[in-house]
């Protein structure tokens, strides 16, 4: 714990003294010694953003949306939010459905006390103070003021959309993106001098393997050919069209792909099974699962050559059972956090689709990111096998989803640091759909450094501020901008 009380002792601020005792999100938030605060404010505070996975909607900074009220920007697509209202009795037309926006956050706010020990407590409290200043628990007791307040914030120029991407300097991010869908977005954001932020397209071919529901699959495919302008009517011409959208997400500055699986792909089929399996689907026909996991593999490993050869960096988010509940797929679709962990066994399979990926030559840089933390030791040791050429090339991503708080993250840089290198760590991202989850940084940073810092006072690391500090600054932002190799002209 802090080794002084809560007086004008703390760097010898009273005034600060005073905001710690009156204040939840104080100076020194979840910073328990003195080392902590030290890292935290003259290391790790100050750096930028290099928000490499998120959600966010290019179409949405392109236009620089303006929110018109506090439900807009805060519970629209926020999954997160959702699970823990209905956790709470609340009406689903009060979650996704149509209600109405004020009504909305009036559900939000008589949850939110119940949300205690979850990051959702956390993250809504530093949006409040960081986004619009107010410092007031929220509750159903204060859910008109800061409903007012908030409102009103939101309709100057700093709560915009690309007005939130500059006051929490956000140099760099990368939206999620369908390579079958337009980019004409990310390209006007790029010829648009007023956003200050460099905005890059991810590509994400999670629907390009989606043989076993055929028709859902044709219809991809006959918007993939509409946008690559190439005639598909047999393998070899889904791979190009499949290239040429790569070549073209290159050309605009992408340099990530992103992908999702329950388990890796690790059944590789001869050119002449995969070229079956994709005519039967294109035909109407539903692969098996066998089928659609050969061909998730041809498709994933001829993606992962082309990777390679541009120095992309691959992301891999492995582990999560989705759409468990039909109401909610019925109702609402995917994403509408009825999403969950995983236990399927990861090593052997993953083992077996890096080894071949090696073999072949199509190891591109890689980011794995886990659901389920009895997995972390098994994924940690396994992407150590297959380093080399560049500092990290294979990184254990940070605490991801279900482990997007304090003890996931805490023990996701516990095992990176017990069994690989944390000092080459690429830190932290939002994963989000919402323009106000930039403060999940300073959240990351300030557990970081309380890490960092409650080692230094162990005596677990050297007590030596200039060796852990530089740690502490470069998984922040440097690591991440060095390994991406994105903050260049394109």
């Amino acid at each position: 714990m802090m080794s002084f009380p809560l007086t004008e002792k703390l760097s010898g601020s009273k005034s600060r003294s005073i905001n710690l005792l009156m204040s939840f999100i104080h100076d020194d938030f979840l910073l328990s010694n003195d080392q902590a605060v030290k890292l935290y404010h003259e290391f790790a505070k100050d750096e930028p953003v290099l928000d490499f996975h998120n959600h966010l909607p290019p179409d949405e900074i392109a236009n620089n949306r303006r929110f018109e009220n506090l439900a807009e920007a805060w519970l629209e697509a926020d999954h997160y939010k959702w699970r823990a209202m209905r956790a709470n009795g609340t009406p689903e037309e009060l979650v996704t459905g149509n209600g109405d926006p004020k009504e909305k956050f009036l559900a939000w706010s008589a949850t939110i006390p119940h949300t205690l020990g979850n990051p959702l407590y956390h993250w809504t409290h530093l949006e409040l103070k960081r986004c619009f200043g107010i410092d007031t628990l929220l509750s159903p007791n204060t859910a008109e003021q800061i409903w007012e307040q908030a409102n009103e914030k939101l309709k100057q120029d700093d709560c915009s959309a690309c007005g939130l991407l500059e006051r929490f300097k956000v140099k760099t991010l990368c939206t999620t993106d369908d390579p079958a869908t337009g980019t004409e977005f990310h390209q006007s954001i790029a010829k648009n001098s007023q956003v200050q932020t460099k905005v890059f397209p991810t590509y994400r071919p999670d629907r390009a393997w989606g043989v076993e529901d055929a028709t859902n699959f044709i219809d991809w495919v006959s918007r993939l050919e509409e946008i690559s302008e190439i005639r598909i009517s047999d393998l070899n011409d889904y791979l190009e069209a499949l290239a040429k959208r790569v070549n073209h997400f290159h050309s605009i500055g992408s340099r990530l792909s992103d992908h999702a699986f329950l388990q890796c792909f690790a059944e590789f089929p001869s050119e002449e099974k995969a070229r079956n399996i994709f005519q039967k689907s294109i035909d109407g026909k539903n692969a098996n699962p066998e089928e659609a996991a050969q061909f998730g593999s041809f498709i994933l490993l001829y993606l992962c050559k082309l990777y390679r050869a541009k120095n992309w960096t691959m992301q891999i988010h492995l582990g999560a059972l989705r759409n468990n509940s039909s109401r909610l797929m019925n109702c609402f679709g995917a994403d509408a956090g009825g999403d969950s962990i995983g236990d399927l066994p990861q090593a052997n399979k993953m083992s077996a689709f890096l080894n071949k990926l090696e073999e072949e030559d199509a190891l591109p840089k890689t980011i794995f990111y886990n659901v389920n933390p009895a997995d972390n030791l098994t994924i940690a040791t396994m992407l150590g096998n297959f380093q080399g050429e560049v500092p990290g090339k294979m990184q254990f991503g940070s605490g991801w989803w279900h482990l997007d708080q304090r003890d996931g993250m805490n023990e996701q840089l516990k095992t990176l640091a017990n069994v690989g290198l944390l000092s080459r760590f690429v830190g932290m991202l939002t994963d989000s759909r919402s323009f106000l989850s930039f403060p999940r940084h300073e959240y990351f940073r300030r557990i970081l450094c309380n890490l960092l810092g409650e080692w230094m006072q162990d005596g677990f690391v050297p007590n030596d501020f200039e060796l852990i500090g530089d740690l502490a600054k470069r998984i922040c932002y440097e690591n991440s901008r060095n390994y991406l190799e994105l903050e260049r002209e394109i």
